[in-house]
């Protein structure tokens, strides 16, 4: 009994291009990947026959036969701020940079925003079968977690806080020194009563409240009091109004953990009467596009965030093709503006 050829039209697996070409599955298999193990002739036939009835062979099986699946995790961990969303300003700058890296080299991008709910939530992510590597934004309060899987698993890079003796790769800004830089520029102006406006609970903003106090005790000044601000925008600006009102002149220089509290602050300060920079000095952190679009024009800390972005593939890249690419720390930037 001899086998039929398909009917005309769509072709819907392999095995039926292979009866059609007259070839064996395996052929068809490899010529379709381009594999110069078939001879030119008959791999450019099967390659015709493949568009001219419509079929496209299943990539994603192919690459996980083959243990490669061409898709990057981009993974934003939320354990300390579990109501921030993704279309933070922050978020959607450094993702819109991340996706052109990735895209422009041929990978796909499986996004997720991931409130921790146990120890092995990073575990669950890296051994899914799904992903060649991982770019994790921001440490969050789960700075533990990350590196136990650091410690086995190479092919993750992540935007964060570089310690000494990690085994996890990072990307980012010198964080303390950035806090620094945003209280000198404070110092300068003539502030002397300075406050932190963030939620130091989270690795990378704790660490621009130490730089403050670093400022500040070099320049022989009282501690910085930090004022806690939840980074989750439905009730960011009920707290910043809520500490502004509680000033009464005691205040007179603001260093933001990051450019969206910063531009809260100055709102919340208008709608009192407060003069910004006059009355109040007011930095930023990460110089978002929206820092030079809004009114005052913001006095913040460039994060780099575009280079960062880049810095992350690259190193991702090195890792996937088995290298050991080190962590990058950037140096940050003040950017004067009017707010300070």
């Amino acid at each position: 009994m001899t086998q039929s050829s398909p009917p005309p039209g769509r072709i819907r697996n392999i095995a039926e291009l292979a009866r059609l070409a007259g070839v064996s599955a395996g052929t068809v298999s490899r010529a379709l990947a381009g594999k110069t193990l078939v001879n030119k002739d008959t791999r450019e036939r099967i390659q015709a026959l493949a568009r001219e009835h419509g079929f496209r062979p299943n990539q994603m099986a192919r690459r996980l036969r083959v243990q490669e699946t061409r898709v990057i995790g981009v993974v934003v961990p939320l354990g300390h701020e579990q109501r921030q969303h993704l279309s933070d300003p922050f978020f959607m700058a450094i993702l819109g940079h991340l996706a052109d890296a990735l895209t422009e080299n041929g990978y796909d991008i499986m996004l997720s925003r991931v409130i921790p709910d146990a120890d092995d939530w990073l575990e669950r992510i890296v051994d899914s079968g799904m992903l060649d590597g991982v770019l994790l934004i921001g440490q969050s309060n789960q700075y533990d977690a990350i590196e136990q899987v650091a410690k086995r698993y190479r092919p993750m890079v992540v935007w964060g806080s570089n310690r000494p003796g990690a085994a996890q790769c990072t990307v980012g800004v010198d964080n303390r020194l950035g806090g620094r830089l945003a209280g000198e520029c404070l110092i300068a102006r003539g502030c002397r009563n300075l406050a932190f406006l963030g939620e130091i609970d989270a690795i990378e903003l704790n660490e621009r409240f130490l730089g403050l106090c670093d400022a500040a005790s070099a320049a022989g000044l009282p501690q910085p009091k930090p004022l806690q601000v939840h980074l989750a925008s439905d009730v960011m600006a009920e707290e910043i109004a809520a500490h502004v009102a509680a000033f009464n002149g005691t205040i007179d220089g603001i260093a933001a953990g990051s450019d969206l509290i910063a531009m809260n602050t100055v709102r919340a300060l208008a709608d009192r009467g407060i003069v910004v920079p006059g009355d109040i000095a007011v930095t930023g952190f990460d110089d978002l596009p929206l820092a030079e679009q809004v009114i005052p024009r913001l006095t913040t800390i460039s994060q780099h965030i575009a280079e960062g972005a880049r810095a992350m593939v690259g190193a991702l890249f090195e890792r996937i093709a088995g290298e050991d690419a080190p962590s990058v720390v950037m140096r940050p930037e003040l950017i004067r503006r009017d707010t300070a």
